[in-house]
Formats: structure tokens, sequence, C-alpha cells
């Protein structure tokens, strides 16, 4: 009778390796549907548009490269922004954003799928979210196994923080850069574990694309020489330390100073010379340890004590350096915004127009939650897990996870640059504790299986009938010893062989044992936690980060209200003014106004030049004759203002005027922040000073206000206005929208002037008539 064989073992793990592999494919690529999907519910619930401030710069600049060329662009100097200055677009922008949409808007005309430039950019951000998940998915296997990569890509799928800068139409340098950071680190770490230099040239062109993308490059070039540093230091070097850090200080350096927004200060900034530093220490290591291994111990010691002090006056060298090129600069090489990561005082005493900006203060616990939501719950946890065992790649994601956190500490903007850390170590949290409670129910239960088993066998063999014959007896007794015997011999013979292995497994196994109970309540809980994670994403996603600035919501008893007052008054604008006229506005709304109205701004949100920006909010904080001659000056022919008093909108410009005072008051030091306060405090309602009540930007904001309501009642502020019926006499209303968001006016002509000989002519004439008039002189 023909038997089946059993196969031998090494295809059945073949097979479960191939299973396991295209299962892991098919999960990511949900993963990747999952990114995109929950990052539309802008588009499903309100339509296809840009969102927020800057990137409609973003996308008037991808317009203008899709239309005239990437040479084009390289050399464009536009003259609708900063008048009367303008701006050099090719060398003042990070082109990573706009290169990457106009290459996918290129490739897909290229296979005559027909989309505008608008959609591509709308739908960019959503993309590039699934690359990042994938991204992240590589880096954590790298350091934990596919397990903590599965787990890890699915949480930053959803993670809010990075929603909040990757929805449809955000399509902002953050879109591209996320994916970018986290590729840099994978392949930096992959390289770390390889020792190829094939992945080291990889991670030099991956850190010049996230140059290209983002500002936060910084970050980068900063923590890998800190873990390099740290790898030294704790006696962790290795020569694929070195490959993994050497080709990226020199390809990523000479890469970066090709982008022309960074160009020298790739070599010359404060943020970069912790780079060189480490790049010289770990030259003098590599040294010390290939003379290791070349000489003998006495040899040794005095090559060492040469190669030291070598490698120390090249160090004091190179320091000397870069002190005098820090002395040479005021703000010692660093950058405003690297200063104030730094010192999180230096912005608010130093450079208001860094501290004026929302997403620069730092953020409160509840936005933690809000942002990350239970993951602050798992990564102490992910900590814990990566010291055992510590790696350099897990070292490598504890120095992350530390260093994010307390940016993000310090800028709420950097909650997005926490938000992979988090993720990261929650997945390596989440899949040692699923490894740790299935394993322990498959223990008990197996265990329990075999007790019963036992117990069977015993009860059978009890219940069996017994045989007289003393010489059956006998047999069965030589049997069962030559059995145990031959057992006992094959035992010690595995024994001997698997002795060290088996008995740690065994340990392993018992210390992370649980009780069934407590494991399968404690994966519950785990699956809870999931759930109600999953739950907050997707409200966040749907509610709390998929409504455009551009167009505003509010849900009352009489249903949903849609406020459209932005869009509404930049098409009046672009259809009731002349091209070259120019409207000034605080410099929020800049980029709007150039992409929307296509008309010339004074300011807007690049915020390069500052006493530019603090000439409009000296102009914003002066008397409306004073103010009139400032932007008339500015060849100024349009004001627009942000009022939310009626509708009870926050970001009115009212509630950023503090700040335009203080900026127009670091340039200007006749406007001065006490004048505009009564006792320390900002009011609007009579109590308010008579500074504060003849202000341009108060005259502009409640003009008219009084007919609203008869009251002139301020829901933002929550009283009524101190000064209610005036005229204005050098500026004139010319458009105020439907819920009296946005008010546009009109600067009014130069009076007529007679000046010089004219003037005393005509003096002359009328006093000459009107004493004819009284009595007629003789003598004349």
């Amino acid at each position: 009778m023909a038997t089946l064989e059993s196969p031998p073992p090494g295809t059945s793990s073949a097979m479960r390796n191939a299973f396991g592999t295209v299962l892991s494919a098919l999960i990511l690529l949900l993963i990747g549907v999952l990114a995109f999907s929950i990052r539309l519910f802008s588009v499903i619930k309100y339509e296809s548009v840009i969102h927020e401030f800057d990137p409609y710069f973003n996308y008037r600049v991808t317009q203008f490269l899709s239309k005239n060329g990437i040479y084009e662009f390289w050399n464009w100097f536009d003259d609708r922004t900063w008048y009367p200055l303008g701006r050099v677009i090719g060398g003042t922008v990070y082109p990573g954003l706009t290169l990457t949409a106009g290459t996918i808007w290129w490739a897909l005309n290229a296979l005559n799928i027909p989309l505008s430039v608008e959609t591509v950019c709308v739908f960019t951000a959503p993309v590039f979210s699934a690359f990042a998940s994938w991204a992240t998915y590589l880096l954590t296997k790298e350091v934990k196994g596919s397990g903590a990569g599965l787990a890890a890509a699915a949480l930053l799928a959803m993670v809010p923080s990075y929603i909040s800068r990757s929805v449809a139409g955000s399509y902002d340098n953050e879109a591209v850069a996320i994916f970018a950071l986290i590729f840099t680190f994978y392949l930096y770490i992959k390289t770390l574990n390889t020792g190829s230099l094939f992945y080291a040239t990889l991670n030099a062109i991956a850190y010049f694309y996230m140059v290209c993308s983002w500002g936060g490059y910084t970050f980068i070039i900063n923590l890998i020489p800190m873990h390099v540093l740290l790898c030294i230091v704790t006696g962790r070097y290795s020569p694929r330390l070195y490959i993994a850090y050497a080709p990226l200080v020199v390809l990523g350096t000479l890469l970066a100073a090709l982008v022309p927004v960074v160009g020298f200060n790739a070599v010359l900034t404060s943020e970069h010379f912790a780079s060189f530093l480490v790049f010289i220490i770990i030259h003098v290591v590599a040294l010390v340890y290939y003379i290791k291994g070349i000489l003998s111990p006495k040899m040794f010691k005095v090559a060492v004590t040469l190669v030291v002090s070598i490698g120390l006056v090249v160090c004091l060298i190179v320091v000397a350096v870069l002190v005098a090129l820090v002395a040479s600069s005021p703000t010692g090489g660093w950058s405003g915004r690297s200063l104030s990561l730094l010192d999180p005082t230096y912005a608010s005493k130093y450079i208001p127009i860094i501290a004026s900006v929302s997403e620069h203060q730092p953020p409160t616990w509840p936005s933690y939650f809000m942002d990350i939501n239970v993951l602050a719950f798992l990564v102490p946890a992910g900590i814990v897990a990566c010291f055992s065992p510590l790696s350099d790649a897990s070292s490598f994601v504890v120095l992350y996870i530390v260093m994010s956190v307390y940016f993000s500490g310090v800028m709420v903007r950097l909650m997005l640059v926490l938000a992979p850390a988090a993720c990261i170590m929650s997945g390596i949290a989440l899949s040692q504790a699923f490894d740790v409670f299935t394993a322990s129910i498959k223990y008990q239960l197996g265990r329990s299986s075999n007790s019963k088993d036992d117990a069977e066998d015993n009860t059978s063999t009890d219940s069996a009938p017994k045989d007289d014959s003393s010489s059956s007896k006998t047999d069965k007794g030589e049997e069962v010893a030559k059995e145990r015997s031959s057992k006992k011999g094959k035992k010690k013979e595995r024994e001997s062989a698997d002795k060290p292995s088996v008995k740690s497994k065994i340990m392993k196994k018992k210390a992370l044992v649980l009780p069934l109970e407590a494991s399968i309540v404690a994966l519950l809980l785990l699956i809870m936690l999931g759930a109600f994670y999953v739950i907050h994403c997707v409200w966040a996603a749907a509610e709390a980060y998929s409504a455009p600035s551009i167009v505003l919501t509010s849900q009352s008893r009489d249903g949903l209200h849609v406020f459209d007052d932005f869009r509404e008054s930049y098409a009046w604008l672009s259809h009731n003014t002349d091209v070259d006229d120019k409207v000034a506005s605080w410099w929020d709304y800049g980029y709007q106004t150039t992409a929307m109205a296509n008309r010339t701004v004074i300011v807007d949100n690049n915020t390069w030049n500052n006493t530019h920006i603090a000439t409009v909010g000296t102009a914003m904080s002066s008397p409306e004759k004073a103010a009139w001659e400032i932007f008339n000056s500015l060849d100024v022919k349009y004001v627009l203002v942000v009022f939310g008093g009626l509708i009870g909108y926050p970001s009115d410009d009212i509630n950023k005027f503090l700040w335009m005072v203080r900026i127009g008051g670091g340039v200007f030091p006749h406007i001065k922040e006490a004048d505009y306060l009564r006792d320390g405090q900002y009011r609007i309602d009579s109590e308010a000073t008579p500074t504060m009540l003849n202000c341009l930007m108060y005259k502009l904001s409640y003009y008219r206000f009084v007919e609203t309501d008869g009251k002139a009642y301020d829901r933002v502020r929550r009283t009524e206005i101190g000064k209610k019926n005036f005229k204005l006499t050098h500026f004139e209303e010319v458009f105020t929208s439907h819920h009296w968001m946005v008010r546009i006016y009109k600067l009014k002509p130069q009076k007529n002037r007679i000046r010089g000989r004219a003037k005393k002519l005509k003096l002359k004439t009328s006093s000459g008539l009107s004493s004819h008039s009284a009595k007629k002189n003789p003598w004349i």
C-alpha cells in the first residue's frame, strides 16, 4: 500500500515565508489606500480646492513651471509681490514640491491623462502620504522586524498630526518633505545595517531631495551626526557606521549646495557645523582602529598618541575657523527660526515677525492628545522595547523620538516631525505586546491540551484488563525497558547537541508567559485602544482638518452655513480693478491675493523683508491721514482688511493687530504698544485708548458696523465697540463681502493744491475784488 511522503521541512518554511511576503505586500497596499482615502474628506465634503495661504503660492509657481518650463522658472522675477522690490522666485523657494508636482503633471499628460495643474496639486499630498507610510514600514522593519513595520505604517497612515498637513488640497512643502525625511532615515539605517555603498549613495540622494523640499532638512543633518557621535562614545563604532555617515556628509553637502535657496549656506551656517565636526572625529576614530589592526600594542600606543594629537590640532583649527565665521554674524551664524528652537524666548524678544505666526507658538497639552492621541501612551513602551536588545538602529529611533519631542514642545508646527517617531515607537510597542500576549495564549492553551492528553492516557492504562500470565508481563516489561533506554539515549544525544538553545528558549518563554485570562484581557484592551485611535483619526480627518480656510462653514439650528467671502472678495478685485493696481493688506493674505485676484501686493507670506512688513504694520497702526501718506508713497490704491466681528470669525485683523503694532514698533520707534493698551489690556470698547480708537485698522474694520444691528456688538471680542459713528476722510469703502468678513477700501485721490505765484495771484485777486466791492479806491 502506497504511503504519502511528507514534504521536506525546507519546503514548508519557504512556502510560509512566501505566503508571509505576499500577505505583507497586500497589507501594505491596503495601508496605502487607507492613507490616500482618509485624506479625501475635504474634497468629498467641500470641493477640490487649494487650502490655507502658502499653498496658493506653491500652486501659482507650479502653474508658471508647467506653462513656461524649468529654465524660465529658475530665472523668474516676480514683480507681482513685494512691490516695489519684487522677488526672484527661483533663488528664494524650495523647489522640491513644485518640481515633483510638475513632473507628475508632465508624466500624466504624456500618458494622455489630461488632468489640470490644480487637480495634480490637490492630490499630491494624499499620494505622498501613502509613500510615507511605506517608508515608515521599511524604516521600522530595519529596527524591529516586519510586524512592527506594518503596525507603524498603519498608525502613520491615520495619525491626525500628519493628516493636518497632507489632506487633499494642502499643497505645502511638508506634503512631500515628511516622506523624504522618513525615507532618508530608512536609507541611513539600511546602510548602517548592511554597510553597503549603494545604499549610502541612495541616502545622499534622498537627503538632496529633502533639501529641495523643506527647510527642515537641518533636522536630518544634525540628528544623524548626533547618533554617530553617540555610537562612537558608547563604543559601537564599526566600518558600517563610517560608510553610513561619511558619504552622506560629502555627497549630501555638495548636492545641497546645488539648491539655489541653500547655496553656500550648506557650509557657512551654524546649522551644518555639527556634521563637519563629527566628520573629523569619525575619521580620527577610523584611523585609530585601522592602526590598531596593523601595529603591535607598543607601537599602537605611540601611534595613537600621534594621531590623537594631530586630530586635536585639526579640530582646534576647524573650531577656530568656525568661531571666526560665527563671530562675523550678529546671530552667530544661526537663522532666526533655528535660534527660536534653541531659545524659545528669542523670537518674542527680537523677531516678532516669527513669533506672530500661530504655528510657531508652543503647543498645549491637549494638542498632543489631539494630534497623536493614544500614541502618547504607547511611546514609552516602545522606547523600553528598543532597549531589549539595544542596537545601532534602535538607538537611532530612540534619539529621534527624544529630539522630536523637544522640538515639538517648542513649536507646534514641529508636531509634524514628532508624528513619524511616535508611530514608529508605538508600532514597536504594539508588535511586541501582541507577540507576548499571543505567545502566552498559545503556550497556555498548548499546556492545557497536553495535560488533558496525559490524563486520558493514564485513565486508559488504568482501566485496561490485567493479564495473569507472568511471561507476558515480563515480555512487556523488557520491551518497555528497551524503549525507555533507547529513548533516553536519543534524548541525551539531542540534549548534548541542543542543550544551550533549548534551555535559553525555555527560560525566555517562562519569563514572557502570562496567565491565559490576563493575556486575553490585555489583547482585548489593545484592540479597543486601536479602535478608539481609528475613530479619533477618522473624526479628525473628516471634521477638524478637512475644512479649507478659504471656505468656512458653521453648523447652527438653521442648518449648515457656508461663508465664501474670501473668494467673493478676490473675484471682485479681479473683475473691478485694473491689472496694475496695488493692494495693501497684512502679510497673511498676500499669497491668496496674488494667486486668486492676480493683483500686485506690498507684502506676502514669504516674510523675507521685515522693514517692508513693518511699514504696512505702521500704516495700519497710524491715524487715517498718516496711513494715507504711507500707502500713497507705496503707490497703493486699495487696502484689504479681514473682519470677523459680525459672524464671530476669530482670526481677523483686529485680533492680529497687536502683532502689527509690535512689528511696526520694532522698526519705527514712534509706534509704541503701550499706547494701544488700557492698563495693560487690549480693548476696543469705550475704555479703549484714543490711539486705538483713531488708528486706521480700527476705522476700516468698524466703519458702518453700527448699521448691522444698531448696537455695534463685536461677537469675537464680545463687547460693544467704543467708537461707533465716524466718517472716513482719506479712504472710501468700495466693497464689503456678504458676511462682512472682507472689506476693501480705496484711497481717495489727492486734493489739488495751488502753489507758488498762482496761489499769491489768487489771494491778491480775491482780496482786491472784496475791497473793490466794499468801496471803490480812486487811486487804482
